[in-house]
């Protein structure tokens, strides 16, 4: 299990700096951040160990991969079967992701499809579910504001730290 800790001024940095440059080295971020590589190299592995940093891979925008038809889905699921439900969300390949929830759903799913019928498809598969007792959906029109992790990490980084260029 990862241990919780609030990223500091240069683990923000070099947060910064990955995400703007996403396939930099040790050396290049060095460059970026002004400090030792073997610094950033230390840094980077602890981020790894805290479980804050994740991987490396691509970001994939799945609507310019043709999946451009987008929802999210409430379940209401049998009392008890969550990992049931979890097991059969798992094989269903247009659910991106699935949370269980508080409120009157159970589990929020994200959902992709290339066309409006191919979302009709995910939608009747995961219903197949013997766990789902009730799902709601509402399809996606656009993205305001897009998955984005920096902006909260830096309101908890030390004071002055991470702020806007165009804010004091």
């Amino acid at each position: 299990m990862a241990v919780t800790r609030t990223p500091d001024d240069l683990d923000m940095a070099l947060l910064t700096a990955l995400e703007e440059h996403p396939r930099a080295g040790f050396l290049e971020l060095s460059r970026i951040t002004g400090v030792a590589r073997a610094t950033v190299a230390a840094r980077i592995q602890r981020l790894e160990e805290a479980g804050i940093v994740t991987g490396y891979g691509p970001d994939i925008d799945v609507a310019a991969a043709g999946f451009g038809v987008q929802a999210f889905v409430t379940l209401e699921i049998a009392q008890g079967a969550l990992d049931a439900v979890r097991e059969d969300l798992e094989v269903i390949d247009g659910v991106l992701e699935a949370h269980a929830t508080t409120g009157s759903g159970d589990v929020l799913c994200r959902v992709a499809a290339a066309s409006h019928e191919d979302l009709q498809q995910v939608l009747l598969e995961i219903s197949r579910s013997t766990a789902v007792v009730r799902s709601t959906s509402v399809v996606v029109l656009s993205v305001l504001v897009p998955l984005r992790t920096l902006p909260l990490l830096r309101s908890s980084a030390a004071p002055g730290f991470g702020r806007s260029p165009n804010r004091p």
